[in-house]
């Protein structure tokens, strides 16, 4: 593929700042320069924030990278990267920004250096616009780990939105990547109502957990209210599903005015959309595993797929961005209940071509 800058226009598609955490990504793994123009043009407020800040600092840290507009509200970053460098890092993201996107944002690259890492970030552990850290935890890195690296996670304080200063540890291990098909959840192993609450009565982590287990069927033995530290209050509900080959959860954040029972409602209502159809991998989940699989498919040359349940906007964009930097084609072909099978192959090259 072409060494020349890649261009890219962060106000298409999605346009939030998962370009900006993708295309990092992508760079890291590849050593391809970008350039993002119109960085969340189409939000209220444009430009880089705090956790975006943060996760191009860690980049270009981690990657010996030349980095440019890296500065709150930029609109506009570019990114060369150089040599990926393992080690002991720490960064903070300075507020309750998500610590779960930092991390997202770097573990694709750090599985695929020679060395182990240790990487401690600070900031928000449970949010309403990131994946809480049980989501990475307990969904996401398992089929990491079954890639065949080794990453762990520590959540070492809770950071509930809007205090923050929350702390979490990853351990990384890097090993030869491999890619699998993900087609179908396998048996039921294991299933659990978790509601968080800090500074806030436990009262209201048990009627939410009430809430839930009856609207669901399920019996009070799979429920649990937790009351936890924290620098400021904060209240989640979290529902998780395992199955034999992919783990399934669903959050909803509590706020001021929002009764106990609507917030418990919330994520039992995304737990049944899940439940609707048979396709082991859910919405928010499609969009973060399609790249660490574009990066194995490509590194191994195996097409591989995998059956959502629905293709968000935000997988669609992540599906352009892949292709902007990794040698790979991608369909998705969707089923008669509206769920989609993605495919990712490999581009073959013709015989005594080069890059």
């Amino acid at each position: 593929m072409s060494k020349e800058l890649i261009e890219i226009d962060g106000s298409q598609g999605e346009g939030g700042g998962q370009m900006v955490r993708s295309s990092l990504t992508l760079s890291l793994v590849t050593s391809r320069a970008f350039t993002i123009r119109r960085i969340r043009a189409n939000r209220d407020s444009p430009g880089l924030k705090r956790q975006h800040l943060t996760a191009c600092k860690a980049a270009a840290q981690i990657g010996c990278a030349k980095i440019e507009g890296a500065e709150l509200g930029s609109g506009e970053l570019t990114f060369r990267p150089n040599i990926l460098s393992p080690g002991e890092y720490h960064f903070d993201v300075g507020s309750a920004g998500g610590t779960m996107l930092v991390a997202q944002t770097l573990i694709p690259a750090l599985i695929m250096v020679g060395a182990s890492s240790t990487i401690t970030i600070e900031g928000g552990t449970h949010n309403e616009w990131a994946p809480p850290f049980e989501f990475v935890e307990r969904v996401y890195l398992p089929l990491i780990n079954r890639m065949g690296p080794k990453v762990s996670i520590r959540l070492e304080r809770h950071g509930f939105y809007p205090a923050g200063q929350g702390r979490i540890v990853l351990q990384i291990e890097p090993q030869p990547l491999r890619g699998f098909d993900l087609m179908e959840r396998g048996p039921l192993l294991s299933r659990q109502v978790r509601a968080l609450v800090a500074k806030i009565h436990g009262k209201v982590a048990e009627r939410e957990v009430d809430t839930a287990i009856r609207s669901l069927g399920w019996s009070s033995s799979e429920g649990q209210a937790v009351q936890v530290e924290s620098a400021g209050p904060g209240n989640v509900v979290m529902i998780e599903q395992s199955f034999e080959n992919v783990s399934e959860m669903t959050s909803a954040f509590g706020r001021i005015g929002l009764p106990a029972e609507k917030v418990a409602a919330n994520s039992v209502r995304e737990m049944r959309n899940y439940l609707k159809r048979d396709a082991p991998v859910g919405e928010h989940l499609a969009d973060q595993w399609m790249l660490p699989l574009a990066i194995a498919v490509e590194k191994t040359g195996c097409s591989h797929s995998f059956h959502t349940t629905t293709l968000s906007q935000h997988s669609v964009t992540q599906l352009q961005i892949i292709k902007r930097f990794v040698a790979v084609t991608t369909t998705a072909e969707q089923q008669d209940d509206s769920s989609y099978i993605v495919t990712i192959s490999p581009i073959q090259k013709e015989a005594g071509s080069g890059d």
